[in-house]
């Protein structure tokens, strides 16, 4: 995990400095307001999180050494901000706009103790409103300076130094540790002593770098595992106990003791260390003459307001979701209140000690915010791009500035819509343009590219993508042809486990086809869901037509509809085609009178294989469905619950469904919570380093317009467009080239002439005449 512990920050050019911009150019700035931000949702400023620890500080002597793991926004009640911000929209606020308080919400520890205590701060007033202990299985996160300090202490326990002694690694040999949440297991007695893990541990993994290349610190370490894993204090920085690894195929570890090390080859990523770099591939660059189709202007000091082809919406940045879309309206409808990736769930499958507890909650467990990667002009995203950056809290309770952690930009999507009149061959054509939101966590070994997706059609998608490399453990050099029953073998003496990566988006919807969201008696919006299937219709084959009169021939099949009353885990059923919609059930279409909505196309999933009375299964409260649907309460905004790190379950999505609230048909407030993910079998094309694989969730609209919501885009013309032709000259084909030859086969043995076609660097088709052909 890396973190940016600078005060300030240096932009690269056309990168967002930390000042409010007005324009999608990056170039022209406003003067930033006041230090107290006025707007309920605008993220925290620098001088907010100074005044919210010193606060905190006051609380206790001077001399006491605290340290801050989260200093963030906590967002007023819906039921507060859902008429501020109909009354924002409509510019008829009844009251000033500083009506709601603006309020803290804060973690932090006593340095040296497992102490962890929560508070919020009333920024409003300065002053404390709450402060409490947090009880028993409640940890906090972990962050970079305790990480680098974990490394640290490890490097120099005599413990850990004499067990690495064992190995006999070559002369100069770099060590590189990966520390890990330990996970949960609830055993009390280990290896003979005792030990239980309600103190907050952590759970080392070692490697090193290519001993023939030791120097290069961007070394892949990943092939080199060793078959030590320490497990540490992380407050205390002393060594629990060393855990030596399993090897083999089964449990057995040598006797606990550890073997001398067997030399293998080693497997870089970085291009320097490549034999060879492809040379074929030319320049493709993306580029806006006429420059972007948005405008971005800030709603509050660190918040954006965004206007894009009838979107508006506003983002945020927050240390655990990282990015936050708030109040999302297209042409002037409510759609959605609040969208973020609620929760990331990874567990592993290898059931022996101490693989067994390996299981990472990666927001929960760190956070998507504090991970955060400062997105690199021209690599992470291509074309015109305007960038958001954040504050979070460092360790001391001081500002941390977190430059380019999100950038926006357009991209072409292929053909929006399509047809051609045969008769006339007249083709009418439009290109589908997205606007993208993306940002990418580093996670010690992993890399989550994480973007919501707008588009022309009024879709709104959240697609998540894997890179980065494996977590890897050592196996016997000599099995490295044998299949392991845990994992795949992907490098000479490198084992890559089996594990599922699981994925929870939260949607909290406002739809309604008016210009203001119809609200409950709770002020909440009032929305159903419901799920769609086809079903056929019933036949009996063994009688004639006249005995099946609804469904004579067999081959007739309906639409069958089902609302959700009441909260609870639901799945797809591929053999139904099961769709689940968010409805508006007290607005009807004018067409054919049927509530507006939003289905919601899910990829599939495997559901987690731990056992249901696994801690894995315990913990990971939202694996085991492909939704949850649930009744709004304030402050259930974590799918894994508030605090993941050695959690023991019972505070998430499914502890908070099995409520089994009622869910009016007429129209509640529900909430959404979506499963998606991988299941990952690794192979050896994703080492040393893994191609991104992409899982995508489409918010589409079902009959909430009258009519497709991307008519008015204007036809795709090669005018606007420029595209251009090539030749098989151009392409390096030389000579006549495959379709030459072919020709001249054909005049030869039909004596005709076929004519030479288009000259060279024309096509015939719309792109030239503007018709199809």
């Amino acid at each position: 995990m890396t973190t940016n512990t600078s005060g300030t920050s240096t932009e690269a050019p056309g990168h967002a400095p930390l000042t409010i911009t007005n324009t999608t150019t990056n170039n022209a700035s406003s003067p930033p307001p006041p230090a107290y931000q006025s707007h309920p949702l605008g993220p925290l400023s620098a001088s907010e999180i100074t005044l919210s620890s010193t606060l905190i500080k006051s609380l206790w002597p001077p001399s006491t050494p605290l340290h801050f793991k989260i200093i963030t926004l906590l967002e007023p009640p819906k039921a507060e901000l859902m008429p501020y911000l109909v009354a924002e929209r409509s510019c008829s606020f009844q009251a000033p706009p500083l009506d709601i308080p603006r309020r803290s919400f804060i973690v932090y520890s006593l340095r040296g103790t497992h102490n962890v205590h929560e508070a919020i701060v009333n920024l409003t007033t300065s002053t404390v409103e709450s402060n409490a202990k947090l009880g028993p299985f409640q940890h906090a996160n972990s962050d970079g300076e305790e990480i680098l300090a974990v490394e640290r202490a490890l490097l120099a326990d005599p413990r850990v130094k004499e067990e690495v002694a064992k190995l006999k690694l070559p002369e100069g040999s770099k060590i590189v540790i990966d520390p890990w949440i330990y996970g949960s297991d609830g055993v009390k007695d280990e290896t003979g002593k005792k030990f239980y893990d309600d103190k907050r541990v952590m759970q080392c993994f070692l490697y090193m770098r290519d001993p023939k290349n030791s120097e290069e610190e961007d070394s892949c370490h990943y092939a080199f595992p060793l078959p030590i894993s320490p497990v540490v204090d992380p407050v205390t920085l002393e060594v629990v106990r060393v855990d030596v690894l399993p090897t083999g195929l089964g449990a057995e570890v040598n006797g606990g003791e550890v073997k001398p090390w067997t030399p293998r080859p080693g497997n870089e990523y970085i291009p320097e260390l490549q034999k060879e770099l492809r040379s074929d591939l030319k320049p493709l660059q993306v580029v806006q003459p006429e420059g972007v189709s948005f405008t971005v202007e800030p709603y509050s000091e660190m918040g954006r307001l965004i206007r894009w082809q009838k979107w508006d919406f506003k983002v945020g940045f927050n240390q655990r979701e990282g990015m936050v879309v708030y109040d999302v309206h297209y042409d002037n409808k409510p759609l959605f209140y609040r969208l973020s990736l609620s929760d990331m769930a990874i567990p592993y499958s290898d059931p022996r000690h101490p693989f067994h507890r390996k299981a990472a909650f990666d927001l929960g467990d760190a956070g998507a915010g504090i991970m955060a990667n400062n997105l690199k002009l021209g690599c992470d995203c291509l074309g015109s791009i305007y960038y958001i950056s954040g504050v979070l809290t460092d360790g001391s309770g001081s500002p941390v500035n977190m430059p380019n952690v999100i950038c926006v930009h357009e991209q072409d999507a292929g053909i929006g819509w399509k047809h051609t009149n045969y008769r006339t061959n007249r083709a009418v054509v439009t290109r589908q343009r997205e606007l993208v939101l993306q940002t990418i966590l580093t996670v010690s070994n992993y890399e989550y590219i994480l973007s919501f997706v707008f588009n022309t059609s009024a879709d709104l998608a959240y697609e998540a993508r894997a890179t980065g490399i494996l977590s890897t453990q050592p196996v016997d050099l000599e099995l490295s042809h044998t299949p392991h029953p845990y994992g795949t073998i992907v490098h000479p003496g490198v084992l890559a486990g089996y594990h599922q990566h699981f994925f929870s988006l939260r949607i909290d919807p406002m739809l309604s086809t008016s210009s203001t969201p119809i609200l409950s008696p709770s002020t909440g919006p009032r929305n159903a869901i419901v799920y769609e299937e086809c079903v056929p219709l019933p036949y009996d084959p063994s009688k004639p037509p006249s005995e099946n009169p609804q469904n004579p021939h067999g081959t007739g099949y309906t639409l069958t509809t089902t609302p959700i009353t009441t909260s609870g885990g639901y799945d797809l059923s591929p053999t139904t085609g099961r769709v689940f919609k968010i409805i508006s059930p007290q607005s009807h279409n004018p067409i054919n009178s049927l509530p507006p909505g939003y289905k919601l196309h899910i990829p599939p999933m495997q559901p987690i294989l731990a056992h249901p009375s696994s801690f894995h299964h315990k913990r990971a409260e939202f694996a085991d469905h492909s939704l949850y649907i649930t009744k709004y309460r304030e402050g259930e905004l974590y799918a894994g619950g508030k605090y993941t790190n050695q959690s023991r379950g019972g505070t998430g999505v499914r502890s908070w469904a099995e409520r089994r609230d009622r869910l009016d048909e007429a129209g509640d407030d529900p909430v959404v919570w979506v499963q998606f993910g991988l299941q990952h079998v690794p192979r050896t094309e994703d080492f040393p380093v893994m191609p991104v694989e992409t899982s995508r969730v489409v918010l589409r609209p079902s009959n909430f317009f009258e009519r497709n919501p991307a008519i008015d885009v204007r036809e795709s013309r090669q005018e606007v467009n420029c595209s251009v032709g090539l030749s098989e000259k151009e392409l390096g084909g030389g000579g006549k080239g495959v379709v030459g030859m072919v020709r001249e086969l054909g005049e030869r043995v039909l004596g005709v002439n076929l004519g030479g076609g288009a000259k060279e660097g024309e096509g015939e088709g719309e792109g030239r005449g503007g018709r199809g052909k």
